[in-house]
């Protein structure tokens, strides 16, 4: 019993740390925020007792990829002179990122006695589907989403009445594309994790991980769209990886699949039941599954989302913003005081596109800046698990793939790798026995 509380409080520290939120009744610190706080006590107190750990070092290099991100910004906003310094402090953020995660691993270390980069995605895929339950729960129960409404201000105000009048799903600090890249990582992560243990006389959880899955793809749909991201990408590895391409399928890989198709067969008629019978879920199924249903009905692939991505499509008309940018990522009238310009009513250029955000705001400097900071979060994850290296392959995928709808990226999700110590992880593969 103890160990399972220990689980749940595990779970709940890394939904305070993926999906960070702040209570109304305390303004200014978030959950992140405050993990980050204690982390860094723990992180100074780590280094100082082992200054050329590995760690120590890998630390020291990401901190220099995320301050030429904070450089490029800062150069941005000054050449420019504007006052959006979203990005200029991303060292910062980075720093608070780091030291959350670290709060979240010593804490899975503690109860498990030990660390592992599986032990870290079952924490990621358990929060994931703790929040798409929450979700559910919310919308389901008036009393829950009131308390959420009134209680947790996760959101700006403006997405706020965005989420009250579009009845858009949301968990305990998930909602909106923010969560929905989140998911998409983790969506990968399991079709990771589900290939690894196919092989393996572990192969009795695969049932858990599919139906996590499924469960994350449907609801994470409702919840963002841009879940599907996760889904496109971890469906394309999973028939690389069973062998379909070669037209050779072992028993193995073969197994998932079987498990796939297996739990579709029940869970398509149980959703159809309920998207006939049940009006909150007929709309949460319709919105998650727009596309899909415009194909039936109107024999064309029509989203909403994406014909309002389509008309954000603009790209800089002068030679220095495409280089440096023009200095604004948010719309300025909200950030700039001396700003005399159109008010874009969101974003600056009224574009929400990742790749198009980062040009119009630090140029093609500051996006390769930050394309560089994600590639290397990513590489030193590889080098220190090399048996894990596709894990990280699909994370970037995610990240390089989402950027094309918003310029939300997955560090935080690659963080939490950073700070598990190699030699422990290579202690727990060699006592799996996992094949090569």
């Amino acid at each position: 019993m103890l160990k399972y509380l220990q689980m749940a409080v595990g779970v709940i520290l890394t939904s305070f740390y993926f999906f960070p939120f702040t209570f109304t009744f305390l303004p200014g610190v978030n959950t992140k925020m405050a993990m980050a706080g204690v982390g860094l006590v723990m992180l100074g107190l780590q280094l100082g007792r082992a200054r050329n750990s590995i760690f120590s070092k890998d630390m020291v290099t990401i901190s220099l990829y995320a301050l030429m991100v904070s450089f490029t910004s800062f150069i941005a906003v000054t050449l420019n002179e504007t006052r959006d310094y979203t990005y200029v402090s991303y060292i910062i953020s980075m720093w608070v990122w780091l030291s959350a995660a670290y709060v979240a691993v010593k804490y899975m270390r503690t109860a498990h006695g030990y660390i592992s980069v599986e032990l870290v995605c079952n924490y990621l895929i358990a929060v994931c589907v703790f929040q798409c339950v929450s979700a559910l729960v919310i919308d389901f129960v008036p009393t829950v989403k009131n308390f959420a409404l009134t209680y947790i201000a996760d959101l700006g105000p403006t997405e706020m009445e965005l989420m009250k009048e579009s009845g858009r799903l949301f968990g305990f600090g998930a909602a909106l594309d923010p969560a929905g890249s989140r998911f998409a990582a983790v969506l990968t992560i399991i079709v990771f994790m589900a290939t690894r243990l196919a092989a393996t006389n572990r192969n009795k959880y695969l049932v858990g991980y599919i139906l996590a899955f499924i469960f994350i793809a449907i609801v994470g749909n409702m919840i963002a769209r841009t879940t599907t991201v996760g889904v496109i990408i971890a469906l394309a590895f999973l028939l690389y990886s069973i062998g379909l391409h070669r037209m050779v399928i072992s028993k193995s890989t073969g197994r998932i699949m079987l498990w796939f198709v297996g739990i579709l067969v029940v869970a398509v008629p149980l959703l159809t039941i309920l998207y006939n019978t049940n009006e909150q879920f007929h709309d949460n199924i319709r919105f998650a599954f727009e596309g899909f249903f415009s194909l039936a009905e109107k024999g064309r692939w029509e989203v909403s989302s994406n014909e309002i991505l389509k008309n954000m499509i603009v790209f800089p008309d002068n030679l220095k913003t495409w280089i440096v940018g023009d200095g604004y990522m948010l719309d300025p009238t909200g950030v700039d005081p001396y700003y005399t310009g159109p008010d874009w009513g969101g974003y600056y250029q009224a574009t929400d596109i990742g790749y198009l955000r980062f040009i119009f705001y630090s140029g093609l400097i500051g996006l390769a800046a930050m394309a560089l900071f994600i590639w290397k979060a990513g590489r030193i994850s590889m080098l220190k698990f090399k048996d894990q290296q596709m894990l990280f392959w699909l994370l970037l995928a995610v990240n390089y793939a989402v950027w094309f709808k918003v310029s939300t990226d997955i560090f935080l999700a690659l963080v939490l790798f950073l700070v598990i110590d190699k030699q422990e992880n290579e202690e727990y593969e060699k006592r799996l026995k996992l094949p090569e």
